[in-house]
């Protein structure tokens, strides 16, 4: 597994819309999900051990962002063949599993993946109500070990967000394994 560290995105640039399912086959839109500031989406998977690290940080953050207006959605891109962990039909008992309470969707084509330029899992997006990015970068400033977290950037962006404040700067990267393209 390929460390990589998630590029950089404009703030303030219009991420697209997209409309995905889950494993159930049930569809969900961008628009739909957002809440009333915004939208987390994060683009993750079930066997990266960057994104089994942190995914209770992130069901944390989620629950903590939905008391600000801030909905989360995750999106697995790792839809391939050669990593049976990550298939659709395993999300539903991982979701369970990790207490993920919001939508976990299947972009089994990297269609919007692409489209948002993710590159590794985990990688993070903090939206504004209209789309815009506000946030791209890590949960905080030490994803091997809670414990010795002094800084949790994206909990501070939400805070900003919730409050109609001026994102935080600067942004570092996410890391974590290199999303596996078809």
């Amino acid at each position: 597994m390929a460390l990589l560290e998630s590029s950089t995105t404009q703030l303030g640039s219009s991420m697209p819309s997209f409309t995905l399912n889950d494993a159930n086959g049930r569809a969900f839109s961008r628009d739909e999900l957002c809440g009333e500031k915004g939208l987390l989406v994060i683009f993750s998977c079930n066997h990266c051990p960057y994104a089994v690290a942190v995914w209770p940080r992130l069901v944390e953050l989620a629950n903590y962002g939905k008391q600000l207006g801030i909905h989360s959605v995750a999106i697995n891109p790792n839809i391939h063949p050669d990593y049976p962990e990550d298939a659709a039909d395993k999300m539903p008992a991982f979701a369970a599993k990790m207490g993920i309470s919001f939508p976990y969707l299947v972009d089994d084509t990297q269609a919007v993946s692409k489209s948002y330029d993710a590159q590794c899992t985990p990688d993070m997006y903090l939206l504004d109500y209209n789309g815009e990015l506000v946030y791209r970068g890590r949960i905080d400033d030490n994803w091997q070990d809670e414990t010795r977290v002094t800084r949790q950037d994206l909990k501070s962006a939400m805070q900003a967000l919730s409050v109609g404040k001026a994102p935080i700067i600067p942004q570092y990267p996410s890391m974590g394994c290199s999303i596996k393209w078809h």
